[in-house]
């Protein structure tokens, strides 16, 4: 490792390779600009590049070192020679642990400035607050091992005015990066699960595509070499082999689950509902304590859509996703005793379950799984109870209501997604879920069914979208339908039309709208299918 060295003045020069007897040094954490803005170890060799902007990171990073008595400092841009590949695969390999054992860190945030002075706005978020939760810092795969593995990080404001610490500022980085407060303050990594590591890198990007990986060797603490132009995913799975490999011989309990999603009716493209996904995304993450989300609407209105959605987008995040039906409790100790078998699958020495028949007690299967699910280590789960129609809260006196909360896991960790037509379910964070705002998101509905293009153009598609009131089951189902027969919008429109008007003398009893639109238009697909 070499390093800067602060000489008289301003100046500075690079040290040779230290070797093991490495001098108390700051280090610089930051976001690279382009090329041509940065300073570059041959640059610096060659007495060039004083006028880059990179130079300035470089004169703050040293003045900085010289406040706090370190005579030493490291910059990435200039401190490696990145022409020599055996130089540059050895310092990313030893990337974590110098982070680590630098006397400070020093986060230069080139997109935050803070005021010389207070304005006169008297809210309680400072001026700079703001552009410190949406820095570019907090978008980047290296800097999430900057921020973990030095003890003592503070960051400054591009103009080097210092804005906190690791600890001050601990409210606001944990509000940005989903990061635990334990993780922040030091406790060992393998007391998070992969799972869990693995989603902090989540949102994450690098310039090049394997560095996605590379980025995280020092999270998992493992060693690989450097493959430039393999490509993000074969990165990614060397790195997950090298972390499968440091694990054995260690005693360490795997929880993982391979994610399957088998038996439940999925759509290939989902439309709309992003504000959802992020604000189940936002509740559910957290530090494995346990988290619960409610989708509750109408039926038909797209609740199983969104979670199946969610749990593809944010499979990475969970350790297992286990699909629950809970429409009736036989339903649902059917499903658990799937989630028994999938558990089995892959840890056939699970406790309690491995001596067990799948066939018998389901009663007992069910305990065995919420056992399971509650063991200590085994924080990172999912778990999504689809159908809850009929709960027993106050008001229901159907005898075969359910009550959820008899078979949640009894510990307090893992997330929970579950969907619900009632409104009174409140056990978790409320998300009501309406019907679609966009006629071109119920457009695009029909159009991904039933495989015609255009429709925005086609005045019958427009009017039929507009008859099917939104609800996404219905555009879905009617565009299934078109997908299978030779006939257009407007064709389609009038036996809607005529199988509402229909159902309008024959079932009285399907009083609301909704429900008489989901009814119309499956019965035109039921007519054709006769």
């Amino acid at each position: 490792m070499r390093l800067l060295k602060c000489n008289d003045g301003r100046e500075f020069s690079l040290t040779k390779d230290f070797g093991d007897d490495v001098p108390g040094y700051a280090i610089l954490s930051h976001t690279w600009g382009a090329n041509t803005e940065e300073v570059s170890f041959k640059d610096l060799i060659d007495g060039v590049g004083k006028t880059n902007a990179g130079y300035d990171k470089i004169r703050f990073c040293g003045a900085q070192a010289r406040r706090d008595s370190l005579q030493y400092f490291w910059v990435d841009t200039c401190c490696i020679d990145t022409s020599n590949s055996a130089e540059l695969a050895e310092a990313i390999n030893s990337m974590f642990r110098w982070y680590r054992n630098a006397a400070k860190c020093y986060v230069y945030l080139s997109d935050v400035l803070r005021p010389a002075f207070d304005t006169e706005d008297k809210s309680h978020q400072l001026p700079w607050e703001s552009a410190f939760l949406e820095s570019r810092w907090f978008t980047r795969g290296w800097t999430l091992q900057e921020l973990i593995a030095p003890t003592s990080v503070e960051f400054f404001s591009r103009d080097g005015e210092r804005l906190g610490n690791k600890a001050s500022l601990e409210r606001h980085i944990c509000e940005i990066t989903r990061i635990p407060i334990k993780a922040l303050r030091g406790s060992p990594l393998p007391d998070f699960s992969i799972a869990e590591r693995m989603s902090w890198a989540g949102k994450r990007e690098t310039t090049r595509q394997e560095d996605k990986a590379y980025s995280l060797l020092g999270i998992f603490d493992v060693h690989m070499p450097l493959i430039y132009g393999q490509g993000r995913e074969k990165a990614l799975k060397r790195l997950r082999e090298e972390i499968t490999k440091a694990l054995k011989g260690t005693k360490y309990e795997d929880f993982s689950i391979t994610f399957s999603l088998s038996g439940v009716s999925g759509i290939e493209y989902f439309v709309a509902r992003e504000g959802e996904l992020i604000e189940m995304h936002r509740i559910l993450s957290g530090d494995g304590s346990r988290r619960t989300v409610i989708l509750h609407g109408l039926g038909g209105i797209g609740k199983t859509q969104l979670s199946v959605a969610y749990a593809k987008r944010h499979k990475d995040d969970y350790s297992a996703i286990f699909w629950l039906n809970i429409k009736d409790e036989d339903s649902l100790k059917q499903s658990f005793a799937k989630v028994a078998r999938q558990i089995l699958r892959e840890h056939p020495s699970a406790i309690r379950l491995s001596t067990m028949d799948m066939k018998e007690n389901l009663d007992e299967l069910m305990d065995a799984v919420k056992a399971w699910l509650s063991l200590p280590s085994n924080t990172r789960w999912l778990m999504i109870y689809d159908n809850y129609d009929n709960p027993k809260v106050t008001g229901n006196i159907d005898l075969a209501a359910v009550d959820i909360r008899q078979f949640l896991p009894k510990s307090y960790q893992g997330s929970v997604i579950i969907t619900t037509r009632s409104s009174q379910v409140r056990i978790g964070h409320r998300i009501h879920i309406s019907k679609l705002e966009n006629l071109q998101d119920s457009l695009k509905i029909i159009s991904n069914t039933s495989s015609r293009q255009g429709l925005i153009n086609d005045p019958d598609a427009v009017k039929l979208a507009g008859k099917l009131d939104r609800l996404p089951l219905v555009l879905a189902t009617a565009g299934a339908y078109l997908d299978q027969v030779a006939i257009g919008f407007s064709d389609h429109l009038r036996l809607y039309e005529n199988s509402w008007a229909k159902l309008q003398k024959t079932s009285p009893e399907l009083s609301s709208y909704e429900d008489r639109t989901l009814y119309s238009t499956w019965q035109v697909s039921f007519d054709h299918a006769e």
